[in-house]
């Protein structure tokens, strides 16, 4: 199971009891956010897409939605999302659990400004009822963020 990855991976920096788990779903923004008791803005969604052999994971603000102008004057292609039987093969994670953490070597992570404006977030932990809190710059550093990069409307 992801989750168990991804706790895996805190423990290494001794951050795993700091991994929240749900009784109920938050494997969407909305859910994610009744469940932690935020704006739903303040939930750190990680979105994938179709690159090649690998995806690329954006991590965006809550309340923001890809523009595909933006995202194509980054990357040099369309943003396609990975087709849903591609998801944990090329992530590490399941639909509703797609996080940026201890995700497959294929999959290349950013993070989108929409979430700078926050001291803290709450991106998914490895299942569809779990979350963290960390602040933008730990997020960015855990993620293994490859760059700060502005693809949202």
């Amino acid at each position: 199971m992801a989750i168990d990855k991804v706790k895996a991976y805190f423990a290494q920096f001794g951050m795993e009891n700091r991994i929240l788990e749900f009784d109920s779903s938050s494997a969407t923004v909305e859910l994610a956010a009744e469940a932690v008791g935020c704006e739903p803005a303040r939930i750190a969604k990680t979105l994938s897409f179709a690159d090649g052999d690998g995806c690329i994971l954006i991590i965006t603000a809550g309340d923001r939605k890809i523009d595909n102008a933006k995202f194509k004057a980054q990357f040099g292609c369309k943003a396609k999302m990975l087709h849903s039987e591609d998801v944990e093969r090329l992530t590490g994670h399941q639909i509703g659990g797609v996080c940026p953490f201890a995700s497959n070597p294929q999959a290349r992570t950013y993070t989108d400004i929409s979430l700078q404006r926050f001291e803290t977030v709450f991106p998914a932990a490895g299942s569809s009822n779990s979350a963290i809190e960390l602040s933008c710059d730990d997020l960015f550093r855990y993620s293994g963020s490859l760059g700060w990069i502005d693809v949202c409307k």
